[in-house]
């Protein structure tokens, strides 16, 4: 059964969440098309950008609102949008009440979007046939109800690989019952046959949880992880790493059984030095380059210098294209986007998709917009869409 799950359709690429400003917002300088904008004082920050292209060349984004004055923690919101001509205008198409860290994908020409309810809910998946605008509604493990509990993601990949669709998730009922220690890594997956919204269709790892004597002591979460194929063929989890301690970051690389069953990880290989690995960051590969590809908050030198000490996780004003041929080893390639101010500016949780030889990605965007900026890096008040042209021209040998 479909409803309908549009509110508010918007014949302008802007929506404003709130309806008084003390000034006008000026957008002058924001980098990229603006998707949509919610300013500081609305207290409903911009989440979890995710973008898919339709079979028919259209390009659907989402993002979900977080922040004191949204619903996040009862039953989140997240909005659609559409572009017609390749992201230069947005149109929103759909709100749906009860979605949260949601990833939007194409699999057999159908639109899906794959997340919680709500900060650390249930996980769900909706299907649109309609490029977006009407979404089946999840009531039971039948028709979109995967698993009831409390679970946490990202707008991760899902990816294809040896007859099966998989998509990294963590659980968020650990012992520890704070951020980041309560989270355990696991690995969904599906056959890509089957009926993606019936919960029996799919397999659940067992869920690895926090460890406190990973890193000396100093390992607080692994997180947002990404499924990914090596190059020996076998799937893994890589997972963003917090490390409070150093600006030296980590990602670490969870090993998943070829069924889908068993998660193991070795901490005496399986972290690695990954620049941006204290944030969300996506990995796809590009067949062509024969490249692992990531778009990362990375630190430079220069900014790790001014900022000694600073925990890496909150430096989020810098966006590089990254890339290794192994996951292992990465070499920064490219700097996508930058603002001298860490406090205010931040480039972040991108979401990407290759579309021949380019990349289109979206970004949560923090910027100055006339009216005092976003609230912090992190508190975003911009989705932004960028395209990087002939990205594999941008790969050092």
């Amino acid at each position: 059964m479909f409803i309908v799950a549009a509110t508010v359709l918007l014949t302008t690429s802007i929506q404003m969440t709130t309806t008084v400003q003390a000034q006008e917002p000026n957008f002058k300088g924001v980098p990229g098309s603006i998707v949509t904008y919610s300013p500081a004082s609305s207290k409903k920050y911009i989440g979890s950008p995710s973008i898919a292209i339709l079979p028919n060349g259209d390009y659907v984004a989402s993002h979900d609102f977080f922040g004191p004055n949204s619903t996040e923690h009862v039953r989140a919101v997240s909005r659609i949008f559409r572009s017609k001509n390749k992201g230069k205008k947005w149109e929103q198409v759909a709100e749906i009440n009860g979605a949260f860290w949601s990833k939007l994908f194409t699999h057999k020409g159908v639109l899906y979007f794959f997340g919680t309810d709500k900060h650390h809910g249930n996980t769900l998946i909706r299907k649109s046939t309609d490029g977006g605008t009407t979404w089946t509604e999840p009531t039971d493990k039948t028709n979109g109800l995967i698993r009831a509990g409390e679970y946490h993601c990202a707008p991760m990949p899902v990816i294809e690989h040896n007859g099966k669709l998989w998509r990294a998730m963590e659980t968020a009922h650990g012992p520890v019952r704070v951020w980041g220690k309560r989270y355990g890594a696991f690995m969904f997956s599906v056959p890509v046959d089957a009926d993606l919204l019936n919960a029996d269709n799919w397999t659940s790892s067992n869920s690895l949880l926090y460890d406190s004597t990973y890193l000396a002591g100093n390992f607080s979460a692994w997180l947002e992880g990404n499924a990914v194929v090596t190059p020996e063929g076998n799937i893994v989890d890589m997972l963003r790493v917090d490390d409070k301690t150093t600006l030296d970051e980590k990602a670490a690389i969870v090993k998943i059984s070829a069924d889908g069953k068993t998660a193991t990880f070795d901490e005496r290989t399986g972290f690695i030095p990954f620049e941006g690995g204290s944030k969300k960051f996506s990995i796809r590969y590009d067949a062509k380059s024969k490249k692992y590809i990531t778009l990362s908050n990375y630190i430079p030198k220069e900014v790790k210098e001014k900022n000694k000490g600073a925990n890496p996780a909150k430096v989020r004003n810098t966006l590089a294209l990254m890339s290794s041929s192994d996951l292992i080893n990465w070499q920064v390639d490219e700097i996508l986007l930058s603002n001298p101010d860490v406090a205010k500016h931040g480039f972040q949780y991108v979401d990407w998709q290759f579309e021949g030889k380019n990349i289109i990605y979206l970004v949560r965007t923090a910027f100055e917009d006339g009216v005092g900026g976003a609230h912090n890096n992190h508190d975003a008040n911009f989705l932004t869409f960028h395209r990087l042209k002939n990205f594999q021209k941008k790969i050092k040998k």
